[in-house]
């Protein structure tokens, strides 16, 4: 079984969740249900929760302060069978400020040409209802148990 990790960033009045769209040529066209949390896949040696924050760093550029405050949303289990563990953290952070990863891949296909991408192409901070429109269905969870821990 595959394991990533990933941190769901919100900050309060009005509630807002942080989302991210990969970036690469296979999304460019997609939009809905194509969202994600910055998240990545948990290194031999290393803890979910630190996979998360440096998956986080990795892919957005912007640091994070994981403290105990930070809130457990459990396990989701993606399309593809990966089990992605989350946390959510509270953080008015400047998506303007953000600097992506990148990844390489062949493109176009069959080229043998390595071509260079963004891992994410764009920060957004959206309501909970717009997240749930946008994101990978199976994440919509994690902003729901959010919501659920916030509201108790």
């Amino acid at each position: 079984m595959v394991e990533s990790a990933g941190i769901l960033v919100y900050r309060s009045s009005p509630l807002e969740v942080l989302i991210a769209h990969p970036g690469g040529p296979l999304w460019t066209k997609r939009n809905e249900g194509s969202w994600s949390i910055p998240k990545g896949l948990i290194e031999a040696g290393e803890s979910r929760i630190e996979a998360a924050r440096r998956e986080f760093v990795e892919e957005t550029g912007l640091t994070l302060d994981l403290d105990d405050h930070s809130i457990p949303l459990g396990s989701i289990k993606l399309k593809s069978g990966k089990v992605v563990f989350a946390w959510a953290v509270e953080a008015d952070l400047d998506v303007d400020d953000a600097s992506f990863g990148t990844f390489e891949m062949q493109w176009p296909p069959k080229s043998g040409r390595l071509q260079s991408f963004p891992e994410i192409d764009q920060l957004r901070w959206v309501t909970p209802e717009t997240a749930t429109e946008l994101l990978n269905p199976a994440q919509v969870a994690l902003v729901d148990r959010l919501v659920a821990a916030l509201q108790r």
